[in-house]
């Protein structure tokens, strides 16, 4: 019989599952988040009890907060158990878990209760992760979108409808009783997200009040974060998991990865948790490291993605045991991509190369080729075209990149596929128009911009999709492997040769 959940049943739990190494009752707040997802509760909720555990720092446990009709149903649900969570570490060599027990409370989803806890001066980090799209970005000019009917409407006035509407609110609150802020902190995984949030804040507030405005310019500081640990969506998979295999009855557990990753950019006014002691790295500037992610794994994962679903495989570790995909992402990040990435001290790109294929061939995650496809207009700018950009500034080669886009471009193109993207009809019409006219597709001004006119990107672009037109995808990977052996092993036909 499974074991509910609770404080009243910890130290009942099977002595393999880890459970918090304090009181709870130890515990006071000191960082108010928004957004308490599967990535929140996988990441910063681990790190934290992991520094708890270790006697440290108990007064900065979190309270959790949501905006959304689906908080409030997370809320319910976790306060049923009492703000716990099941983490399950999906390691190949054995499931590992733990309760954690960091967050000690999750306010009502309610605009003047999220207000109030900001503008507590016991709340020295509010943080989030509210999406990568939720952050009001104009897709044209990567500005901040002021234009937008929830800004707009935030601006005129009455409770605030976003998130930075609420975050303004509690700082005006905060400022008018003399408090000083709270460090703002974005882990969402976008470019330099703290800059990116401090943009959208300055954005509203400068449409609200220019006096706060400037105050909130000076006084409040936003650190980049760097943020990494794969965690796919909780389903009755991972509910009877973690029932069956470790006895819980957790109604909301978490599956991940084993691996984790966080840098910051040391910038906490009002102090911080000392995440260094539990694996996270304090750093001077983020954007190294950033780049790193996002040109390796992330673009790793657009790199298999478009090639796997052209090859007819579901899952991301399938993708991975065909040789002709591991072998065209390595040759990919070798040759092109990690030659133009600025060099950090101490970190190897090659050894950092073999960690991310090493996680995107874990069997137990179960990440599909479908997720990694989504949202390319919005993913390829961010992960692969400042590659090519930094290329073409070098005079380096750019045609396996270019090889990536245009699988991309054939993928949009094939009429098997469900294609989950903003922008669907656009890139669609603009994928079959290659047959006839390869620089249809890199027209697509609001995603290549300048970079879609460039003559030696454009001809090896050209070249990699008129051979993915002529040509089955797996004569084509085979090419652009760097295991020669895998062009006498493409074993599974290509569904995209029509």
């Amino acid at each position: 019989m499974a074991l509910h959940l609770s404080l009243a049943t910890l130290d009942d739990l099977p002595p393999e599952v880890a459970r918090p190494g304090y009181d709870r009752a130890d515990l006071s707040p000191g960082i108010l988040h928004i957004g308490v997802g599967n990535f929140h509760r996988a990441h910063m909720a681990v790190y934290l009890d992991r520094l708890f555990s270790m006697g440290a720092d108990h007064d900065w446990a979190i309270v959790g907060a949501g905006v959304r009709p689906f908080d409030a149903a997370r809320r319910e649900v976790l306060a049923a158990q009492d703000w716990l969570t099941t983490v399950v570490e999906l390691d190949p060599e054995g499931l590992a878990a733990r309760v954690t027990g960091s967050m000690v409370d999750f306010l009502p989803v309610d605009g003047p209760a999220l207000i109030r806890a900001i503008a507590d001066p016991a709340i020295r980090i509010v943080s989030m992760t509210i999406t990568e799209g939720g952050y009001f970005v104009d897709a044209r000019s990567g500005a901040f979108d002021a234009t937008h009917p929830d800004i707009r409407a935030d601006a005129a006035g009455g409770e605030p409808r976003t998130v930075f509407g609420l975050l303004i609110a509690g700082l005006a609150a905060r400022r008018a009783a003399g408090h000083p802020p709270p460090t703002i902190l974005s882990c969402d995984n976008l470019p330099r997200n703290g800059h990116v949030t401090r943009e959208a804040v300055l954005g509203l507030a400068g449409l609200m009040d220019e006096g706060l405005r400037d105050w909130i310019a000076g006084t409040v500081a936003f650190p980049d974060s760097m943020v990494d640990c794969i965690t796919p969506a909780t389903s009755t998979r991972e509910i009877a998991l973690v029932r069956d295999r470790f006895g819980i009855d957790d109604a909301a557990p978490v599956a991940c990865e084993p691996f984790r990753q966080w840098v910051l950019e040391d910038r906490f006014p009002l102090g911080r948790p000392a995440l260094d002691r539990v694996g996270a790295t304090f750093v001077d500037d983020v954007a190294p490291y950033e780049t790193m992610k996002l040109r390796i794994l992330n673009a790793g994962h657009a790199a298999i993605a478009y090639a796997g679903a052209l090859r007819g495989h579901v899952y991301v570790h399938d993708a991975m045991a065909d040789p002709l995909i591991e072998g065209w992402l390595r040759r990919l990040m070798t040759e092109e991509v990690i030659p133009v990435l600025p060099a950090i001290p101490g970190v190897d790109f090659h050894a950092y190369l073999d960690t991310c294929i090493g996680r995107f061939a874990n069997p137990r995650v179960g990440d599909t080729v479908a997720r990694l496809c989504q949202d390319g207009s919005n993913r390829q700018p961010k992960f692969v075209l400042p590659t090519v950009a930094d290329a073409r500034a070098a005079g380096a080669p750019v045609d396996l990149l270019a090889m990536e886009v245009a699988l991309w471009c054939r993928y949009c193109a094939d009429p098997a596929t469900d294609l989950d993207d903003a922008r669907a009809d656009a890139l669609r019409s603009a994928a079959r128009a290659t047959r006839d006219d390869p620089g249809a597709f890199l027209r697509l001004e609001e995603v290549f911009g300048p970079l879609g006119r460039d003559e030696v990107f454009a001809g090896a672009f050209a070249g990699a999709i008129g051979q993915l037109w002529s040509r089955p995808v797996e004569e084509v990977l085979s090419g652009v492997s760097s295991d020669p052996s895998s062009r006498m092993r493409a074993a599974s036909p290509s569904r995209s040769s029509y």
